[in-house]
Order: C-alpha cells, then structure tokens, then sequence
C-alpha cells in the first residue's frame, strides 16, 4: 500500500495534467462546431481504414472456403459436360430408334485436395485427402483444372496415393486432338512441365502448338482430357516412329486441389475380362 502511495505521490502531477488534457478535449470537441467536424471526419478515415484492413484479412481466410465451393462447382459442371459428350458420342451410333439413348451418366468427378507432392525423383507420387469411403478405387484417373496429372495407385479409407504423370515407369495412351494419331505419353525426369509423347506414325501431321489430348483407350481417363501441347518433333530410334517433345498444361509444383474421375461402367467393362483367353 505505501508503495502504491508513494507512485500517486510521485506521479500524481502527470495524473492530474492528463485529466485536464482529456477534460479540454472533451470540451473543445463537444463545444465547437469546426473542431467537432475535423474530429469526427478524422475518427472515420481511421475506423474506415481498420474496417478495412479487417475485412481484408477476414477475406483472406475465407479464400480456402470459397476456393473449395468453386472447385465443387467446377467439378460438377466438368461432370456434366464429360457425361453430355459422351452421351452424345453414344447418340451418334445409333439409329433412327433412340429407344437405346443413354440416361445413366457414366462419369463423376470427386474433388479433392493434395496433402503432399513430390516432383524431384524419377518415380514421383502425390497423396489426396478422399479414398474408399468417399468412391476412390486403384486404377482412376486424376486431373485438375489444366488436365491429367495422374492415376490413383492405392486408396485407403480417407486418403489415397496416386502415381503421378511425373513418373517415369507409367505410360499414358494419348492422341493430337482432332486425329487419330495414337501415342505414349512418358516422362523422362528431369524438367517437371516436360513430357515425350512416342511411337507416333512416321506419316502423322501435327503443328507446333496442337494440343494433345487422352485417347480414351484407357479405363482411367475419358477421351480428348488436355494433356500438354507439342513443342518440337524428335528423331526416334525406329525410322517408321518420331517422339514429340510435349509442354505439360498442368503445374506440378503447385498442385493443391485436383478431381478424380470415377467410370461407372468400370465394373460392366471389368466383368469381360473374364472371357479372354
């Protein structure tokens, strides 16, 4: 207490000068119109400026939300777009009777997020947060919003592994859009935006800049899924072949949010296997 005392005692002058200094204020800025202006014009450029800087970081922590609503938009939209093309392709085969017209959509798409990533070894995986319990099976096709990146290797109950394009022991059947060029897509390590697309027909036509796209004789990925785009021709080793030198449209080093494509007629079109001799 003596102590508490003696800090008043001390201090108790500046006390009593910041009292009248708030008391004068009170006063000036209550008192007087011109003073009570510039106070009250100067308090809201500040409270503007903090509501500001609120609502900006406020912002900037709902992007995560907003960004998973456009990603679920987007898969959804990517969905029924996949399933109108491949309806209409079945259109296309039949006949005047379109009693056969396909109502079943045979694709969905599963949004999901890269919980980690690895682009430096020659045989690189990716992991997602969705497996088994939300329709994830080895074998499915995973894209994001520039195209393939790769296919699911082992699923779990929440979370799945999926072997990523940049590997250099797994192969894509892939086409130049518009053609029926067919080739292998393998990436060689090293450069992460860089693919080689081989056993092109030595009679193929292509430009520098068309687009390759998935084939579609692969269980995994529908068809015409953007892959990359042709930089340059390269001689191959088999005069009747060329290899081309492809630019990957996805960016590997930043993958965060990705869909995995689901068939629905995967397991009709298993089912056959067992006829083969």
């Amino acid at each position: 207490m003596r102590n508490l005392l003696n800090f008043f005692l001390r201090y108790g002058a500046w006390f009593i000068f910041f009292i009248y200094v708030g008391l004068s204020c009170v006063i000036l800025f209550t008192y007087n119109v011109y003073h009570s202006s510039i106070y009250f014009s100067s308090a809201n450029v500040v409270s503007s400026s903090v509501y500001g800087v609120t609502s900006e970081v406020a912002g900037y922590f709902a992007l995560r939300e907003i960004n998973r609503d456009l990603e679920a938009n987007n898969a959804r939209l990517e969905n029924e777009v996949l399933n109108l093309r491949h309806q209409l392709a079945e259109y296309r085969t039949l006949n005047s009777d379109t009693s056969g017209f396909i109502e079943n959509p045979r694709y969905d798409y599963v949004a999901a997020t890269v919980i980690n990533n690895n682009v430096r070894h020659p045989k690189n995986y990716f992991s997602i947060d969705k497996g088994t319990s939300d329709g994830i099976t080895r074998g499915q096709g995973v894209v994001d919003h520039n195209g393939v990146v790769g296919i699911v290797n082992v699923a779990g109950p929440h979370t799945a592994r999926v072997i990523s394009l940049l590997n250099e022991a797994q192969r894509f059947s892939v086409k130049i859009k518009n053609t029926d060029f067919i080739g292998s897509l393998n990436w060689k390590g090293g450069d992460s935006s860089i693919a080689y697309m081989e056993e092109v027909p030595r009679h193929t036509r292509f430009q520098t800049g068309d687009t390759i796209v998935t084939s579609g004789y692969s269980l995994a990925f529908p068809a015409n899924i953007p892959v990359g785009v042709i930089m340059n021709r390269i001689k191959g080793a088999d005069d009747n072949f060329f290899i081309l030198k492809v630019r990957l449209l996805p960016d590997f080093k930043s993958l965060s949010t990705v869909r995995v494509i689901k068939d629905n007629y995967k397991e009709s079109v298993d089912s056959l296997s067992q006829f083969d001799l």
